[in-house]
């Protein structure tokens, strides 16, 4: 892979770039959080931030969250979270892999590497925090006096985010979907920004690519919402799901991630696979596919299928009524299926299913 030139690298990333006027130690001692490490510091770094907590067993401690900074010289910086949702294994893993394997020689700028962000809930194999309950990519901007998830998304919101240049947060479907391996960006506020949001999308190189319409600059609430309210181009990843590692999300996560980079230039020199073409496609609330019953989930389709509206989608069986008719499930909406619900057992206004049609 050839190394773009820096008109091509700075027109894509840098023309909604945050401003870099902020003082970095104000913004370290407004938070609880300590950062044990140094981030305008060249080398590679490697530690946790401590996140302190009072619980039950340990009331003095802090939550350690590992954070990985590698620098050198000049150059953009990036920030790669994987685990914002503790059950989403591909980027966790594909991040580390990244961390240990990537040398300060190979770094133009900065890439600081978050692979369990949410560690709690890493470590507990949950999508939320067992600490406070809360859904940390619906917490931002966050609060420095609120619950550890909300110190956590303040933490990400006023240190982490006004550093850096580009964003990826990489997920999956955890225990509740399967997903076709996809790329997510945010609605842009004007042609040259969605622009530059498509080409990072290319870039990365997943099957399919869409663009989130909804709530996010606004009241911000997910990561990539409070990224793009701050001018900060983020790419988000959806890559497997089932609480499993899927070879080709975690094989994404990977490349995809060192596509990027190499072609922002801050891995100018690395040799990675060509991207193959994204498909770009819609996706709205009208693209959702929900139980209107309680029951057990039977699917007819499989992920990737191309379906038609009106057609059967699956029965939702009535396990506490075993001799009445299943209810039926028909799509509202022709296109390709993105994604489907992983436990058979579903309730009233559970998402069964997404489906996607073709841009264009």
């Amino acid at each position: 892979m050839g190394k773009p030139d820096a008109r091509t690298r700075l027109n894509v990333v840098n023309d909604h770039q945050p401003a870099r006027d902020f003082n970095l130690a104000e913004r370290l001692a407004q938070t609880p959080i300590l950062t044990p490490l140094d981030y305008d510091r060249d080398g590679k770094q490697d530690g946790f931030l401590r996140l302190y907590y009072s619980g039950e067993t340990n009331g003095y401690g802090y939550v350690p969250i590992p954070v990985i900074c590698i620098s050198n010289g000049e150059g953009p910086t990036a920030l790669l979270f994987g685990g914002n949702h503790g059950n989403e294994y591909e980027g966790i893993v594909g991040l580390m892999s990244l961390a240990r394997e990537l040398e300060v020689s190979d770094v133009r700028g900065r890439v600081i590497i978050m692979p369990s962000l949410n560690y709690p809930a890493v470590m507990a194999g949950t999508r939320a925090s067992p600490l406070d309950g809360a859904n940390l990519n619906r917490s931002f901007p966050g609060s420095p006096s609120g619950s550890p998830t909300q110190v956590l998304a303040h933490y990400v919101s006023t240190v982490l985010v006004p550093l850096a240049d580009l964003v990826i947060d990489l997920h999956a479907g955890g225990r509740s979907a399967h997903f076709v391996p996809c790329s997510i960006v945010q609605e842009a506020r004007d042609p040259h920004e969605a622009a530059g949001l498509a080409q990072v999308a290319e870039w990365f190189g997943a099957p399919v690519s869409f663009v989130s319409v909804g709530k996010g600059r606004g009241g911000s609430l997910t990561l990539a919402g409070e990224c793009m309210r701050q001018g900060v181009i983020c790419l988000t990843a959806e890559l497997g799901g089932g609480e499993t590692m899927s070879p080709q999300g975690l094989a994404l996560a990977r490349d995809g991630v060192t596509r990027v980079l190499n072609r922002i230039g801050i891995l100018p020199f690395c040799d990675v696979p060509a991207a193959t073409a994204t498909r770009w496609v819609r996706k709205g609330p009208e693209n959702r596919l929900h139980a209107h019953v309680a029951g057990i989930f039977e699917p007819r389709v499989s992920l990737g299928d191309t379906v038609a509206a009106g057609q059967l989608a699956g029965l939702i069986h009535f396990h506490d009524l075993p001799m009445a008719q299943p209810d039926e499930v028909r799509f509202e909406v022709s296109g390709a299926v993105l994604s489907l619900h992983i436990p058979a057992l579903v309730g009233r206004g559970d998402e069964l299913c997404t489906v996607v049609s073709d841009v264009g």
